[in-house]
């Protein structure tokens, strides 16, 4: 069997426990070591194969997992965060099943989630936004132009922007152009969950200042809206006045 593993965000405890105990058991490696933290490498045994394969091509990485299979071993890609998220695991998933070989995909927690637990905030706050949109500016990896930033930020819901740190200042600008209004805040989370964790706050029309200030173009989440604010409704899941599956409104509650 091949495993892709979500890595999670950064920090080593933060894999799940079902990654961790496949690492523990693991053969062959292979980790993408431009964004994965090696502190997860410590969960593998000694005698386990480790590649790291930020310089190499699809066909090379297909081949080292092939390899693995074929030996027995018990064979992981290892992904950042969640594997689902760009991962660019559908083409690797896509030849193993062409090949007849087994997979599992184990999923991890993503940086998106990691961001809001170092503000700390809350994406789908009620009354402010239920829906969290999560995107990127387009650079050299085309996007759809019914996914354009500018045509997401219409509507104004919580918005979560990958690899687009450094493109800040258009970046900014495209959301501003699309209805956010300059003010929205926004927040700039660098190697969220790692030791050198940054979470830099402000605004759409001044985080661009601050990223080229603090020195930060890569690496980062770029979070907008006003999730990020003070203004926003209680739940009326915790509401004594709310009635639902395991709870009587109480009489009198507001």
């Amino acid at each position: 069997m091949i495993y892709f593993i979500g890595a999670g965000p950064g920090a080593p405890d933060l894999i799940t426990v079902r990654g961790a105990e496949l690492l523990r058991r693991a053969g062959m490696i292979i980790y993408a070591g431009s964004l994965v933290n090696p502190a997860l490498l410590d969960y593998a045994p000694a005698d386990c194969e480790i590649c790291d394969s930020a310089s190499m091509t699809l066909e090379e990485v297909l081949e080292r997992l092939l390899d693995g299979y074929h030996r027995g071993l018990l064979t992981i890609r290892l992904h950042t965060g969640d594997p689902s998220l760009y991962g660019a695991i559908r083409e690797q998933m896509d030849r193993l099943r062409a090949s007849g070989v087994p997979f599992e995909v184990v999923p991890g927690v993503s940086s998106f989630c990691a961001a809001a637990a170092a503000v700390p905030a809350e994406y789908t706050l009620p009354g402010v936004s239920q829906t969290v949109i999560i995107s990127r500016m387009e650079g050299r990896t085309p996007v759809p132009e019914r996914e354009s930033i500018r045509s997401l930020a219409a509507h104004k819901a919580s918005m979560v922007l990958f690899l687009s740190s450094g493109m800040l200042k258009a970046l900014c600008a495209e959301l501003i152009m699309g209805g956010y209004p300059p003010e929205t805040p926004a927040v700039l989370a660098y190697r969220a969950s790692w030791p050198d964790e940054r979470v830099l706050h402000g605004t759409l029309s001044n985080l661009p200042l601050l990223a080229e200030k603090a020195g930060i173009s890569r690496t980062a989440l770029v979070l907008v809206g006003n999730f990020l604010g003070d203004e926003y409704e209680l739940s009326k899941l915790y509401d004594a006045g709310f009635s639902h599956g395991y709870r009587k409104a109480r009489e009198g509650a507001e």
